[in-house]
């Protein structure tokens, strides 16, 4: 049968109540094709595994919870991921439902399933030593490009290279999102008090304190900055383009990821993973969650446990490789 459901016809359906749900599905949901298709893929296997080769009409009422355990186990066998099990069941789940609301059967035995729990995939982060090889590799970067010619100017080299280090010392000193620091404006950024006030998610402010390198960078970017733009109001970009306008991330981004490579890391890490690295390194150092929380911007600490996970992941790791009896 074609993957395509939308050129299927609807006598090739063997199930009425399967070809009202499809009907349903496109008709009154008005869901996609490629959604369409899924629910009918999930549903045709569930046929296939608990019906076996029983013609239909199919006793869509004599499923139980028992039955809806053992084609779990079935699925489990056939190496099935926990996402795609938690799919399939939604599939059957939302059957059931319109079944239900037809009166053709009184309870929905998936209901009463809980889907598997998916495990969240901890962070990546650098460490200490592969931040300090990142930031080199901003200035290693347009040395390179200068002697390969590769760059226009040799003032644009530095330009970039000075506002470049700047961004990465400031995401990792602060924990900033990208986008938190590309919307800095001047008046943000206090050098002498040595703090950033950054706008996080639902444009909730927050002060972030910024450490000396931090700040070094920073003031060696505004140094040259003015040679690039006569904005100087309060409300004018920090970081800005080689035309005077406001560094889009997507710019930034395509910058950074020339860093990883120089630096020798994968591609496709991104300026988050500053981010990562900014908890964790705190969090190793012996900081509280929640002020680590405070200064990510964070609105609930669940969201900040991920990292004492990444911590704990870390002092495991420390323990197998120093202790002598670990193993």
């Amino acid at each position: 049968m074609s993957r395509k459901l939308e050129n299927t016809k609807t006598s090739e359906f063997i199930d009425r109540h399967l070809a009202g749900f499809i009907s349903f599905l496109k008709n009154e949901k008005q869901s996609s094709p490629h959604t369409v298709n899924s629910y009918y893929l999930d549903i045709k296997q569930f046929i296939r595994l608990h019906f076996k080769q029983i013609p239909s009409p199919y006793d869509w009422a004599s499923i139980n919870v028992y039955d809806v355990r053992n084609y779990i186990v079935e699925c489990q066998t056939t190496e099935c991921s926990k996402r795609s099990m938690n799919r399939k069941l939604s599939s059957m789940r939302s059957f059931y439902r319109f079944m239900a609301r037809e009166n053709v059967i009184v309870q929905n035995p998936f209901a009463s399933v809980d889907s598997p729990k998916m495990s969240k995939a901890l962070p990546k982060y650098l460490s200490v030593l592969e931040v300090e090889r990142l930031f080199n590799a901003v200035q290693n970067y347009w040395e390179n490009a200068l002697a390969k010619g590769t760059v226009k100017s040799e003032a644009g080299a530095f330009f970039s290279e000075k506002r470049d280090s700047a961004i990465v010392e400031l995401i990792y000193s602060c924990g900033a999102r990208i986008n938190e620091a590309l919307g800095l404006n001047l008046q943000d950024v206090d050098t002498l008090s040595s703090f950033a006030k950054l706008r996080g998610k639902g444009k909730k402010e927050r002060l972030c304190p910024l450490g000396t390198p931090a700040v070094k960078a920073i003031r060696e970017y505004l140094s040259i900055r003015k040679s690039w733009t006569s904005d100087i109001k309060n409300n004018a970009p920090i970081f800005i383009n080689q035309s005077g306008g406001r560094l889009s991330a997507r710019s930034f981004q395509r910058f950074f990821k020339n860093y990883l490579i120089v630096g020798g890391f994968d591609p496709s890490l991104t300026p988050h993973k500053l981010r990562h690295s900014f908890a964790t390194h705190l969090l190793d150092a012996g900081a509280d969650l929640r002020s680590v929380q405070e200064l990510l911007g964070h609105a609930n600490l669940s969201t900040t446990q991920i990292y004492t996970h990444i911590s704990s992941e870390h002092m495991k790791s420390v323990y197998r490789k120093a202790h002598p009896r670990a193993k």
